[in-house]
């Protein structure tokens, strides 16, 4: 667990899913890594799990789609449902490419998409931001948009605990500004 890292807002999200897609003086727009950092931050995925995805990693079950992987860091296995909007984008994002189902969606190394990301943040002027910023980001917005339910985002993450989770997510840093800040009581 990469405790440097912060999660983003999602002010920080778009500014930074923005930039690298237009690109700035002395920095091309870069697509490809634009799309991997949005798939990481609608998966949840680590960032060296989707530079391995197929269009094919995506299997059609019923209406839906779901994705079948190996965890690269942890070996674990886990199938999850993909939402029909991120399988579409990613098929679209492919098409555009003219890649194959069988093809590797992002063929490029983990490394390379971090040397990306740190020339946008460098240049937007953002600390404590790197691939698996994105990662975090999918975690604290899962939790928030699910009436902070710990326990499914650790299920989600594949975390051995709810405490590794909150504070993965630094949950309990914002808890404790949050009553902080209620208790105040000037006379």
């Amino acid at each position: 667990m990469n405790k440097k890292t912060l999660a983003l807002t999602e002010e920080q999200y778009k500014e930074i899913i923005e930039t690298m897609r237009e690109g700035f003086t002395g920095f091309r727009s870069n697509i490809r890594v634009a799309t991997a950092l949005v798939i990481e931050a609608n998966l949840g995925l680590r960032i060296s799990d989707i530079i391995k995805l197929r269009l094919s990693s995506f299997v059609k079950d019923g209406e839906r789609y779901r994705l079948d992987i190996t965890e690269q860091k942890t070996g674990k296995q886990r199938t999850f449902t993909v939402p029909i909007v991120i399988y579409n984008y990613v098929k679209m994002y492919t098409l555009e490419n003219g890649l194959k189902p069988h093809e590797i969606i992002f063929p490029i190394t983990d490394r390379a998409i971090q040397k990306q990301l740190k020339l946008v943040v460098d240049f937007l002027e953002m600390d404590g931001v790197g691939t698996h910023s994105f990662r975090k980001f999918y975690a604290t917005q899962i939790y928030k948009q699910n009436g902070h339910d710990i326990a499914l985002v650790q299920k989600l993450l594949q975390h051995s605990s709810p405490a590794v989770t909150q504070k993965y997510i630094g949950i309990q840093t914002e808890q404790l500004e949050k009553a902080i800040e209620q208790h105040t009581c000037l006379i």
